[in-house]
């Protein structure tokens, strides 16, 4: 059995397991617990009532965070002409075609984010089984596939996010860092919330959100009162 840390343990006893907590109530306690040694990250966890089973209930968006995610992404942007020089000038880790191809074949750099445009797509197309199970495979619905480079460079430097629940109907998203200010994280959290929620397939009936969590990457979960939201 694995043990567990003297610093998890002081988190662990600052948390009511059974109790409901308000967003704010909520960030104020990661804030309040024994820090790693790093900048964390804070973290969402949406447990939807859906049947990820059936496609119509699949839940998939993009957001642009108010506040930023506070984090460094690599962008790889799969495109040809005018664009290559835009993509370059507005901060794109890495420009090209079959070069980036068989960077991403070859996993020599991890990508957090692929755009390409639209004439690149039989190309991008082949790397469906390496990019889509990491959820970076470029889509039209999040800004990804686009003629405009510089609009989606702009927003993923800026803090825009892409969510997508995974197979058991539960969404995992990031919303900032632990040194933002409160009122940062609320504003992230709450644009995120509403976004998702807003998502909510058309047939589905009764309850859509079955519970939310928040943790840093360190530290133990809090369990939110979404009706309070």
């Amino acid at each position: 059995m694995k043990k567990i840390s003297k610093k998890m343990q002081f988190n662990l006893k600052k948390i009511k397991i059974k109790k409901l907590y308000t967003i704010n109530s909520a960030i104020k306690l990661l804030k309040d617990m024994k820090p790693a040694n790093f900048i964390e990250s804070i973290d969402a966890t949406f447990h939807l009532n859906i049947n990820p089973k059936k496609s119509e209930q699949n839940i998939r968006g993009s957001i642009l965070l108010p506040h930023g995610t506070g984090k460094k992404i690599k962008i790889g942007v799969f495109t040809t002409g005018k664009n290559i020089n835009i993509a370059k000038k507005y901060g794109a880790d890495f420009v090209g075609m079959e070069d980036l191809a068989i960077i991403i074949k070859k996993q020599t750099i991890k990508f957090d984010l692929i755009i390409a445009s639209p004439e690149t797509m039989n190309l991008v197309g082949k790397l469906g089984p390496i990019l889509g199970p990491r959820g970076i495979m470029p889509n039209p619905k999040f800004g990804t596939i686009s003629n405009d480079i510089k609009k989606s460079l702009k927003e993923a430097r800026k803090g825009k996010i892409n969510y997508r629940n995974d197979k058991n109907g539960i969404i995992h998203s990031n919303f900032g860092k632990i040194n933002f200010p409160k009122i940062q994280l609320y504003e992230n959290f709450l644009t995120l919330y509403n976004n998702i929620k807003q998502s909510k397939p058309n047939q589905l009936k009764g309850v859509y959100y079955k519970k939310i969590n928040i943790s840093t990457t360190m530290s133990p979960g809090i369990t939110i009162d979404h009706l309070s939201l």
